[in-house]
């Protein structure tokens, strides 16, 4: 049985990255003409949820989303979202009708094909540079100053200890969403790194929940007011890990696809 789940693991994540190529190639001429003009982001964002959709389905995943308050179109919002797979970049487009760009590290850059789109689209950040760190926030402005919204995994990257429920969040998404006076959008992805993690063989098909909260205010708040930005960013994390932990008393109820999840 072991060795039927290795090769269905193997067949399965070669198929998810045969996925991620495949939209761009069919889609390439529209998404080299939408990354021209900055002002054309919103189309390359519709494209982009397609991409999105089509690698969940296409994967065997689909998805469920509660939606504690809705995001208004043509406003800005800072989208923090708990991260533990690869997955979660295709999920936060397909549940997220408002445009956004997200603010990622820059070594996905350097993935082949997805990397040459990420660069052109996202707001990059070296987390080892203070420099690197302080650009964002000006490119962060110009992208609001077009009615985009921000998307951050305040986390950092994805912690290598699997065990983890939740890491410590970094400040980056709440100093820029009080900077400019921007709502929070807490947002918890239930069962990602379930369904798809960074090892390698684990995970299936099957059900991610995800649950948009009621947003956060930061208007009067000061970045210049440490306790802020603590408060704000405990508060996010707080309403987070306890989603996750309410979806961890019905995980046993969910069904399961093909072959368990791990």
């Amino acid at each position: 049985m072991k060795t039927i789940k290795i090769i269905l693991w193997t067949a399965w994540r070669i198929w998810f990255y045969i996925m991620v190529a495949l939209p761009i190639l069919v889609m390439l001429p529209f998404l080299l003409i939408s990354i021209l003009k900055e002002k054309w982001y919103p189309f390359f964002f519709f494209l982009a949820r397609i991409w999105a959709k089509a690698i969940l389905f296409g994967t065997g995943f689909y998805y469920k989303v509660e939606k504690a308050q809705k995001l208004e179109l043509g406003k800005s919002y800072m989208l923090v979202i708990n991260h533990t797979s690869m997955a979660d970049i295709m999920l936060t487009l397909a549940v997220t009708r408002n445009p956004f760009v997200f603010v990622g590290k820059k070594e996905l850059s350097k993935i082949p094909l997805f990397g040459f789109f990420y660069k052109r689209t996202c707001i990059l950040v070296d987390r080892s540079s203070a420099r690197s760190r302080m650009e964002v926030f000006n490119r962060a402005q110009r992208r609001l100053n077009q009615g985009l919204s921000i998307c951050i995994f305040p986390e950092g990257g994805v912690p290598s200890d699997e065990s983890i429920l939740l890491d410590e969040f970094k400040d980056g998404a709440f100093r820029l969403a009080i900077e400019y006076q921007i709502p929070i959008v807490p947002i918890t992805f239930a069962d990602n790194k379930e369904r798809f993690s960074y090892t390698f063989f684990s995970g299936s098909p099957g059900l991610m929940r995800a649950k948009i909260h009621s947003f956060l205010p930061t208007v009067g708040k000061t970045i210049e007011n440490k306790k802020d930005i603590r408060d704000l960013k405990d508060q996010t994390r707080t309403i987070i890990y306890n989603q996750l932990l309410d979806y961890k008393k019905t995980k046993k109820k969910l069904p399961k696809l093909f072959w368990t999840v791990s």
